[in-house]
């Protein structure tokens, strides 16, 4: 049997018809056959073909339809990737299918006119959360931009609802960070409780003296209670590995009960309560409009004077101004952050300068296979979308 295969569809919706020659090889020489018209939406006329060469050959043919590679009729897409130094996998996997231009400084944003100026008549956009993708970006696209990834869970620097209207795809990547940030929360959790880092620096400004029964002491995990803010994929898992540590019991706030939370024993609570019972207070809620700013000088008033404040989720949903005064005043013990705002926090920030409150800067992400597996994403997200598939990780 020899099969004909044509493309299922044309990515150019002007073309309704084409000009098929069909040629085969038939007894080790080739043989022509007549011209014929065909639309490509029209199976039949692909059977017509099959039947003809079946015809014209003394031997059956049968045919198929394949998919249209992405280049099919015309050059590569073009991509522009904000930010170089992206792990070379991701990069590379875009590179056999597109021509990828790549902003030149990898410890720097690419400044916001260079943005506007680079992304005009590109097809796809890889961008991270430093990059504010907006209605003015957008315009400076034109109509050519059919998909915008971004390397990161978070798209509150994405209007959303603008990038939908025009009809572009937009990819993120969860779920491949979650691990990395939900090790990395309790990581800071203990460095915050347990003073790790006022500890170093004793050591290093020489405070280390004898030893002291109360000296460098913190409360500890076991018999607490943890309250966690927004009990999504980060929140469960940073759930399941603080349980380990024999917390007397785990409460969350959620728009519903969730199954997911049997397993170590969550419950469901307000947030006032949750805010009144915990003795740590760790945040993985998502940014949104009701989310910001909702950590304030009403709700640290509603926390034990105790209480361990770990926010690894957005700076925004901090009022920090009411956290300063929060931890100055001793209305909470200490607090951990990984997020704050405006990133990178100026190294004169007063939050800096107060030994209860432990600071790093944004790395909740930072694995190398988690940055690795991040990147790959984004590149098959617009990938997909170019090729007219559904994207693996879609918003």
């Amino acid at each position: 049997m020899i099969v004909l295969s044509f493309p299922k569809s044309v990515s150019v919706p002007v073309i309704s018809t084409c000009s098929v020659r069909a040629w085969g090889v038939f007894c080790g020489s080739f043989v022509r056959f007549v011209p014929m018209k065909l639309h490509y939406f029209q199976t039949n006329v692909y059977k017509n073909i099959a039947l003809n060469c079946s015809f014209f050959l003394g031997r059956r043919v049968s045919f198929s339809t394949c998919q249209p590679s992405l280049n099919m009729g015309k050059e590569k897409p073009q991509v522009y990737v904000t930010r170089a130094g992206c792990p070379t996998k991701g990069i590379d996997l875009l590179k056999q299918k597109c021509d990828v231009e790549i902003w030149s400084k990898p410890l720097e944003p690419v400044p916001r006119e260079e943005l506007l100026k680079k992304v005009k008549g590109k097809d796809a956009l890889f961008c991270l959360l430093t990059d504010k993708i907006d209605k003015e970006l957008l315009e400076s696209a034109g109509p050519s931009l059919k998909v915008i990834a971004t390397m990161s869970t978070g798209y509150d620097h994405i209007d959303v609802p603008e990038v939908k209207k025009r009809g572009i795809k937009l990819g993120y990547t969860p779920d491949v960070l979650t691990d990395a940030v939900a090790e990395l929360t309790v990581g800071l959790l203990l460095a915050t409780s347990r003073r790790l880092f006022e500890a170093h620096q004793e050591i290093l400004n020489g405070g280390w003296g004898s030893w002291s029964p109360l000296w460098m002491c913190g409360p500890g995990l076991a018999t607490s209670t943890v309250g966690i803010v927004g009990l999504g994929r980060i929140g469960i898992e940073v759930a399941k590995r603080l349980h380990t540590f024999n917390p007397s019991q785990i409460l969350y706030t959620s728009r519903s009960d969730k199954p997911e939370a049997k397993p170590f024993g969550g419950i469901r609570v307000p947030l006032d309560e949750l805010l009144a019972q915990s003795d740590f207070i760790v945040v993985t809620c998502a940014l949104t409009p009701e989310t910001k700013e909702m950590f304030n000088d009403e709700t640290f008033a509603k926390m034990k004077s105790s209480a361990i404040f770990v926010n690894t989720s957005r700076g925004g949903v901090v009022d920090q101004p009411a956290l300063q005064r929060a931890l100055e005043s001793g209305k909470i013990a200490a607090a951990g952050l990984d997020v704050m705002t405006p990133e990178p926090l100026p190294p004169d920030h007063p939050l800096l300068q107060l030994k209860n409150c432990v600071i790093i800067p944004h790395i909740g992400s930072a694995t190398t296979k988690t940055r690795e597996d991040m990147c790959i994403l984004t590149a098959k997200n617009i990938i997909a979308a170019l090729q007219g598939e559904p994207l693996p990780a879609e918003l």
